[in-house]
């Protein structure tokens, strides 16, 4: 397979950005192709800590990077990314960035609306980032939405503009946010137009090139499986498919795309926002896997929710994507434990479940059934390979394997970059 695709197979801020960014010395070009910039993804190189949410981890290795056209865009928070990483040393120019003509433009009015229907919902809320992402989407599929190909042509923007906001104008109205103004989104995107355009380009027939030439191909997806607008916990999930499926409609290059499925899957379970999650610890283990994880959200600082981990989740991920291999991360964060729990099933009433059902009542009734294993004294912070880990977190990998049904291919053992244990090359498979 000269392809792989990354994909979280949880709530989301498994450690993404350090196995991509590992993967990245393997591939020729990387390629997000879901989601916006309510990303993010970390990435430790050296002793510089890179934080991205729109673009590619692709661009700090100098690898080709697009971002396809199932991204939904904000141009100014695109500049603005490109400044921020370019004052860490990294340049990046339309040479190294190539952004689909066919993507979605989030706009202003977009966070408008995301910002005032969360703060309406008041206990109800989904838990979004406010970033206009959602509403952007509902543009798309509404066949609305201002497109980056728009901006190279002018004089057809004042109509698209009028189209758009006959369809907010009674949103707005209703929650009694101020008329958009239209003279002034034409002016802001005539202004921003000139420094999006030239990394503009039918990104499809890039990747379409890149594999008649024999490149590898590195899809890398944001958020993760639990909170796919279809397959997640709806409706407290992100508005875009974030499964390994969508890197083939998300970026244009066809079922062809995915390849190898690496499924991100933290050693244990955290999640960001609103919704159901079973393993959810509210005691002194939660608050440590939270301390000693760093379990704040990338883009938004949110404490995250820690719990155990879940193995029926992951099974269930596995089962979606068609996982052919995981990356373990944050193993290091169990040292010292006495004992760890994993979750193998559900109570719900008087019926056990081996998955969570796609109800809302019965995924926040949902009581989980513990498995008990032994934890272990010794660091795993660190190891480079297999024989340096402690024999019970050896067990503990090999549960999950047997639990979760796939085979661990990397283990992570710290943020850096090179404290990776490889154990099947998605590459090479």
């Amino acid at each position: 397979m000269a392809n792989v695709t990354v994909v979280g197979a949880q709530w989301g801020d498994e450690g993404k950005g350090k196995i991509v960014d590992w993967l990245s010395n393997r591939a020729d070009v990387v390629v997000r192709f879901q989601g916006g910039h309510n990303a993010g993804h970390t990435l430790v190189v050296g002793d510089v800590t890179y934080k991205l949410s729109l673009l590619p981890s692709g661009v700090v290795q100098g690898k080709k990077s697009i971002i396809g056209n199932g991204v939904v865009v904000d141009p100014w928070a695109f500049l603005d990314e490109i400044a921020r990483i370019g004052a860490q040393g990294v340049v990046i120019g339309p040479d190294l960035l190539a952004l689909a003509d066919n993507a979605v433009l989030i706009l202003p009015l977009h966070r408008d609306l995301d910002q005032a229907r969360e703060a309406q919902a008041g206990a109800g809320k989904i838990g979004t980032t406010g970033r206009g992402i959602g509403p952007a989407y509902e543009d798309k599929v509404g066949r609305r939405a201002i497109r980056v190909a728009d901006l190279a042509e002018p004089d057809s923007l004042p109509t698209k503009i009028a189209r758009l906001l006959a369809h907010h104008g009674a949103l707005r109205r209703g929650l009694d946010l101020p008329e958009a103004d239209a003279d002034g989104l034409l002016a802001a995107l005539l202004e921003v137009a000139p420094k999006i355009l030239p990394f503009a380009q039918p990104t499809w027939r890039l990747l379409d090139q890149a594999v008649k030439d024999g490149k590898r191909v590195l899809f890398e997806g944001a958020q993760g499986t639990l909170l796919d607008v279809d397959h997640g916990t709806y409706p407290y999930v992100t508005s875009s498919n974030t499964v390994a499926g969508q890197a083939a409609a998300g970026s244009g290059l066809g079922p062809r795309a995915p390849g190898f499925v690496l499924g991100i899957v933290k050693a244990y379970t955290t999640r960001v926002g609103e919704g159901p999650f079973p393993t959810e610890l509210f005691d002194d283990h939660g608050r440590r896997l939270g301390e000693r994880g760093h379990e704040f959200g990338t883009v938004t600082g949110r404490p995250r929710r820690c719990g155990w981990f879940d193995a029926v989740l992951v099974r269930q991920s596995i089962a979606i994507n068609g996982i052919h291999g995981i990356a373990l991360t944050k193993l290091d964060v169990l040292d010292g434990f006495e004992t760890l729990k994993v979750c193998v099933g559900y109570q719900i009433g008087d019926k056990l479940y081996d998955y969570l059902p796609a109800g809302m009542a019965a995924q926040a009734a949902a009581v989980p059934v513990y498995e008990t294993l032994e934890g272990w004294r010794d660091s795993t912070r660190g190891a480079r390979s297999w024989k340096d880990l402690p024999a019970n977190a050896v067990k503990y990998v090999r549960r999950i394997e047997e639990l979760i049904e796939a085979p661990v291919a990397l283990l992570s053992t710290s943020p850096e970059r090179e404290d990776t244990i490889l154990m099947r090359d998605p590459f090479q498979d």
